[in-house]
């Protein structure tokens, strides 16, 4: 039997004098490693993207973390600090393919700047930099730093009791996660589910409460090092298991 296809939406890089479609290896990887899936690169064409065509040949849904920040102007905001890297492309065909699966019930597990599409896509809004708001820690990496100590275990969250990620991660109360994010979750889209908070009290983690497929959304790095970290692997099973249900769906 085949395996469940999952579409990974790929960034714009400029590589040299030519632009490039990509996604990081760590991301694709995980989907073989960690969610047994075959991964299906989708890239960022925007308006020229066939969602239903996409979606008709999926099984899920996972969305990367990026350097790339989503455009202020899909939440009502101006950009605080117009010098961070956008991906306009990324944003125009993300957006709609989200909200499609969403009503589709395609499994969806979102990442990083995947979690903040997600929110963003489903009508809530971002903080720009969370570490300048009152009250909330910095949740950035030190680019300084080696990516083993980046992507090093850098806090708590605390887990939902009878939430979904509760109920994967067989009962946890807390897990530690790495972090390596500017921005984060402001106001959180209606029909959204907290699974997970850091110690400040941001989201991290939180599932679509009605969707009748596998929703999640983390804010931290799961996909990082996905086979040495058991945290990760019962996320990234969860995903798989899901996708193999809706593959084996009768129509």
């Amino acid at each position: 039997m085949r395996r469940p296809i999952v579409l990974v939406p790929a960034c714009s890089h400029q590589i040299g004098s030519h632009p490039y479609y990509a996604a990081q290896n760590k991301y694709v990887d995980a989907v073989v490693v960690g969610a047994r899936c075959q991964p299906l690169l989708v890239p960022p064409l925007g308006d020229n993207t066939d969602v239903d065509a996409l979606l008709a040949m999926a099984d899920g849904l996972m969305l990367t973390g990026a350097a790339s920040n989503l455009h202020a102007r899909y939440y009502g905001q101006d950009l605080l600090d117009p010098s961070l890297p956008l991906d306009p492309a990324r944003d125009a065909t993300t957006l709609p393919l989200i909200r499609a699966a969403v009503d589709k019930g395609v499994p969806l597990f979102a990442i990083c700047r995947g979690f903040q599409e997600v929110n963003v896509a489903l009508g809530g809004t971002l903080h720009q930099a969370v570490h300048e708001v009152a009250g909330m820690l910095d949740h950035r990496e030190n680019k300084r730093e080696s990516l083993e100590q980046q992507y090093a275990e850098a806090h708590r969250v605390m887990l939902e009791k009878g939430g979904r990620l509760h109920y994967i991660l067989d009962g946890e109360s807390e897990i530690q996660v790495n972090s390596l994010h500017g921005q984060g979750i402001d106001q959180l889209a209606p029909g959204l589910l907290v699974e997970a908070r850091s110690d400040d009290g941001l989201v991290e983690a939180y599932a679509v409460a009605n969707s009748p497929g596998f929703t999640l959304a983390v804010q931290w790095h799961p996909e990082w090092r996905v086979a040495d970290n058991p945290v990760s692997m019962k996320l990234f099973s969860a995903f798989g298991l899901a996708c193999r249900v809706h593959r084996d769906r009768i129509p």
